[in-house]
């Protein structure tokens, strides 16, 4: 990924941010047959080993678990915020004619080594604290125990495990850092005008 110095992000938080906000990743993977993506939820891990570890699961009929044995290089893209940038929003603009539009936003790309967790009580494991993350906001949050045991149990065996051991996270914040900051923080008022609150409250933030 084409990163300029003044895009580039490296604060482990803040990778660790995106990824946790926007979970819902592409899993890229390659293998005889060409390039594959998946769109999968993912948890994160960022304590574990040297950049972390991603888990997830996919459909026991979705052929990506058995094409891509264990030990296979993947990269997850993670899409964090993001929205089309008017010239018209820069104060300077209206002065020098000078700017055209853009687009900014948030991403990371996690690579590393994939792992197939194909035993009941991985899958089991990942789902319930899946769950409990994606149901804490809700006023009765739904657990696996509110379903029969036999339900629940083929369910499980629909699904297969996957855990991802990262092998390095790069992340590009584009966010306008490069512009004045008057314009910048004009491009920012504006997005919050048309009610792209987040990306105007990290436009705001960057420096």
């Amino acid at each position: 990924m084409y990163t300029p110095p003044h895009f580039d992000e490296t604060r482990p938080e803040e990778l660790a941010r995106i990824i946790r906000e926007h979970s819902l990743g592409v899993l890229v993977t390659h293998d005889a047959e060409g390039l594959d993506a998946n769109h999968l939820p993912f948890e994160f891990d960022p304590g574990a080993g040297t950049h972390g570890m991603l888990t997830a699961h996919v459909a026991r009929a979705n052929p990506v678990w058995q094409r891509c044995a264990s030990g296979s290089p993947v990269m997850v893209v993670f899409r964090g915020v993001e929205g089309y940038v008017s010239p018209n929003w820069y104060p300077s603009k209206h002065e020098a004619h000078r700017q055209v539009p853009t687009w900014n936003y948030e991403v990371v790309h996690a690579h590393g080594l994939l792992t197939v967790r194909d035993d009941e009580r991985f899958v089991r494991g990942m789902v319930g604290r899946l769950t409990r993350r994606h149901e804490a906001g809700e006023p009765r949050p739904w657990k696996m125990s509110d379903s029969t045991p036999e339900f629940i149990d083929g369910m499980l065996r629909s699904i297969v495990g996957i855990e991802i051991a990262v092998t390095s996270l790069v992340c590009k914040r584009k966010l306008s850092q490069n512009k004045d900051e008057r314009d910048r923080l004009g491009a920012a008022d504006a997005l919050q005008a048309a009610g792209n609150t987040e990306l105007a409250q990290r436009m705001r933030e960057a420096e």
